[in-house]
């Protein structure tokens, strides 16, 4: 099977369509990145396919990425995330990146990783119906089930539908996790090219069981007698079956979070006309001058902590909340919908570079929540503003905008940002430079009104500022990427621990310096190596890693076999000491302590076979092999901790089948 995917042009997806069937066009066309591309001449064979797709509010066209060489480009957890020890679990970044999103946020963000958001939404413009089937199988049955399917119905109108399963009992009770989410979208394109129209039915059902940690981590995780570490106890969820059924979703314990977004958007486009003309063939041509949008997104997202079998003497220990009975029930709910109207113009300077515009725009905003305490209702109104232009020569990329809150629960709040990027030469590589700034109102779990809210007393939080400066260089020729990261922030918000928020009136910053490089041993082997440094400085409620590290060292080419593209080494992890946060399992939310340290005498070790034969792709790892240790009889029993009471589970096996089809 041949897979071609290319740039699409500027008048996608009709002129992709009619250019396959076109044996040969004088002269090139600009094409929607901006740059020059001919029209592609649609290969001769049965099943070769010509894909490419982009995203909601980006101008440019990407490929399909079929590398083996980074397993995490598949798998939910970034290499810089780590999670309470299963997959799953509430996870967080171990560099500092502070909320930079204005408007109303009900606050719950440990599951991000796992959901799919709109960002994440891709419109795909193919000339032949294209499939993917993926499994992934790991240790304790973890299962991970995907799958995707786009066809174009009409050369002019694509469709989507995209589904995920995450089910993984984990190696410690009370972990189970199941998250779903689903995608269906839609893309159109009128025959004229004047009109535009975006559909995206997008949903997330996530459920993770909470242990709130292990029970005395010091000894228990060294004592022979609890080498199968589901027989350890935990502070919460009580005594748990362990069960392999990925059909079974229920959790007496835990978070169910559940998030769907329904949303359409409306272009029209008025312009001038063109055409090329072929021997045979007349294929219409548009240039947008002005573009009239409307985006309508409805929001519905409901939030649920419960725990069946609620210990009285945990809740009033940590979250001084009183139950009636020893065992008992305890619940924390609420409900928000979120519907928004957002009309929006853009004029094109330059009719033949769809990617220099500014854009002007204004949103209304209807909020209404169910609380413990009762209903809500907000209104917010804003006004938007963007600027971008990716040069036609290709040299300059530059991005800007920025958002106000006039009206509303968010009133006042605004983001500013700005990119710059250069392309110094083919030999020099590229340069970018950015600036942003936000002023936003404290995520709504903060307010006396939520229903995750458990403070005694109620607090009056002013709105959080940051600034983030930030640079990167990238010299492909040297395959070498430096960045740098420079943020101030004040009032800044956080939990201090399992349900007290605090607000940091003082400035402070956080520094943080980035390396990725690829150093060749050879023809084939490689060292991949990516460096953190971060630095706090003031006395700021922030702890991260000073150093974090990973490295992976690998055979990767063919073995002399054509079609074979393998990459097979070994993976190391490192994360200096440092006081990790603590983790709130009936909110949801990490939190800062500055008491325990997080030192772990090795890093985590992985090894690994990823191979891909044309449309078959295989992942298969060996994962946390610095775990061996003789702890009466050989055993993978030294876990490496994440958090204060949370260890990363021992030796893992993960095997994963990627299947590509055209049909």
């Amino acid at each position: 099977m041949l897979i071609t995917p290319v740039l699409s042009s500027a008048q996608d997806p009709m002129i992709q369509q009619m250019g396959n069937r076109i044996k040969q066009v004088g002269g090139s066309m600009r094409s929607g990145s901006g740059s020059t591309d001919s029209l592609q001449r649609r290969n001769k064979m049965e099943d070769s396919i010509t894909i490419s797709f982009r995203y909601l509010d980006s101008t440019k066209s990407y490929k399909l990425d079929s590398t083996v060489t980074d397993f995490t480009r598949r798998f939910p957890l970034p290499a810089t995330y780590i999670n309470l020890g299963n997959t799953g679990n509430a996870a967080r970044s171990l560099l500092f990146s502070p909320n930079f999103n204005t408007g109303f946020d009900p606050g719950f963000h440990a599951f991000d990783v796992y959901k799919w958001k709109m960002n994440d939404v891709r419109f795909f413009n193919t000339t032949r119906p294209y499939s993917e089937l993926n499994y992934m199988l790991g240790s304790r049955v973890e299962q991970m089930i995907s799958l995707l399917h786009t066809q174009n119905i009409k050369p002019n109108w694509n469709f989507l539908f995209q589904y995920r399963l995450i089910n993984s009992p984990g190696f410690f009770q009370n972990q189970k996790t199941n998250h779903n989410n689903y995608l269906l979208s839609s893309k159109y394109q009128s025959k004229n090219l004047r009109y535009h129209n975006y559909f995206v039915l997008l949903g997330n059902k996530l459920q993770s069981a909470e242990n709130g940690g292990i029970i005395d981590t010091s000894d228990i995780l060294n004592d022979p007698i609890y080498k199968e570490r589901f027989n350890i106890n935990t502070r919460i969820g009580g005594v748990s079956q362990f069960s392999s059924n990925f059909f079974s979703n229920k959790i007496n314990t835990g978070n169910k979070y559940s998030e769907f977004t329904l949303l359409l958007r409306q272009q029209y486009d008025f312009g001038k006309k063109d055409s090329i003309v072929t021997d045979s063939t007349v294929l219409p041509l548009f240039f947008p001058r002005v573009r009239f949008e409307h985006t309508l997104q409805l929001d519905q997202n409901k939030y649920i902590y419960q725990d069946n079998v609620a210990d009285s003497v945990y809740y009033k220990t940590y979250y001084d909340t009183s139950l009636r009975y020893p065992k008992d029930t305890l619940l924390f709910r609420e409900r928000w919908q979120v519907l928004t109207n957002d009309f929006s113009i853009y004029q094109f300077p330059d009719a033949k570079n769809l990617q220099q515009f500014i854009k002007l725009g204004v949103l209304l905003q209807n909020i209404s929540g169910e609380l413990a305490s009762g209903k809500e209702n907000f209104l917010n109104t804003a006004g938007h503003a963007e600027y971008r232009n990716k040069t036609r020569n290709q040299q300059w990329d530059i991005e800007a905008n920025g958002k106000l809150y006039f009206t509303g629960f968010n009133a006042g709040d605004y983001q500013a940002h700005i990119s710059l990027q250069r392309m110094l030469g083919k030999k020099l590589g590229y340069l970018q430079l950015g600036f942003e700034n936000i002023s936003r109102t404290p995520s709504f779990i903060f307010d006396s009104r939520s229903s995750f809210y458990l403070l005694k007393t109620v607090k009056d939080f002013k709105k959080e500022n940051s600034t983030h400066l930030f640079a990167s260089y990238y010299l492909p020729s040297f395959k070498l990427r430096l960045t740098g990261h420079y943020y101030l922030a004040t009032n800044y918000t956080y939990f201090t621990n399992y349900y007290e928020a605090l607000q940091e009136s003082v400035l402070f910053n956080v520094f943080r310096l980035g390396l990725e490089k690829t150093i060749k041993f050879g023809k084939r082997w490689n060292w991949h190596t990516d460096i953190y440094f971060q630095q706090v400085v003031g006395n700021a409620p922030v702890n991260v890693p000073a150093i974090y590290t990973r490295n992976r060292i690998a055979y990767e080419g063919n073995l002399g076999f054509k079609n074979l593209d393998i990459a097979m080494g070994v993976e190391l992890r490192y994360r200096a000491a440092y006081k990790a946060d603590n983790y709130s399992p009936a909110l949801g939310q990490f939190f800062y302590q500055d008491s325990i340290t997080i030192r772990n005498p090795l890093p985590d070790i992985s090894g690994y076979v990823h191979f891909r034969i044309r449309p078959f792709t295989a992942f298969i790892r060996f994962e946390n092999l610095n775990t061996g240790q003789n702890l009466e009889g050989f055993s993978f029993t030294r876990n490496n901790l994440v958090a204060p009471d949370y260890a990363m589970p021992g030796l893992q096996f993960r095997i994963g089948i990627f299947w590509k089809f055209v049909n």
